[in-house]
């Protein structure tokens, strides 16, 4: 469902080509704030904010552990997701809340010569 909610923003901001890259950052951040960040009951938010040559994504979960990128070992299965988040994105990181848990974010920039619909008022 989230995946599907921010092809829908990218459209509406004429950010459409961000769209696979994005997409796979939110899956990583979701992934990782679903089996680092829960705590029972706690859910995760997401949020994607436009920018004017780009966007944002941030995934609040509920837990206070910071993200720790690692190596994984040949063949091991898990251990990637941060990789590919500093991969394809210009930059990340992460705040804590004052009372609960964090924010990881995410922010990714269009190609040179791109331009977003939000440059032009779409």
């Amino acid at each position: 469902m989230a995946r599907e909610e921010l092809r829908k923003a990218l459209a509406a901001w004429g950010l459409s080509e961000l769209e696979d890259c994005a997409v796979l950052v939110l899956s990583e951040l979701l992934t990782n704030a679903l089996e680092h960040g829960c705590e029972e009951g706690a859910g995760v938010e997401t949020r994607y904010v436009p920018r004017p040559c780009g966007l944002r994504i941030e995934v609040r979960d509920a837990s206070p552990k910071m993200p720790a990128q690692r190596e994984p070992e040949p063949g091991e299965v898990n251990g990637r997701g941060l990789g590919i988040v500093e991969a394809l994105s210009d930059q990340w990181g992460w705040w804590y809340h004052r009372w609960h848990g964090k924010t990881v974010w995410a922010e990714l920039s269009l190609p040179p010569g791109a331009e977003s619909g939000l440059l032009h008022g779409g």
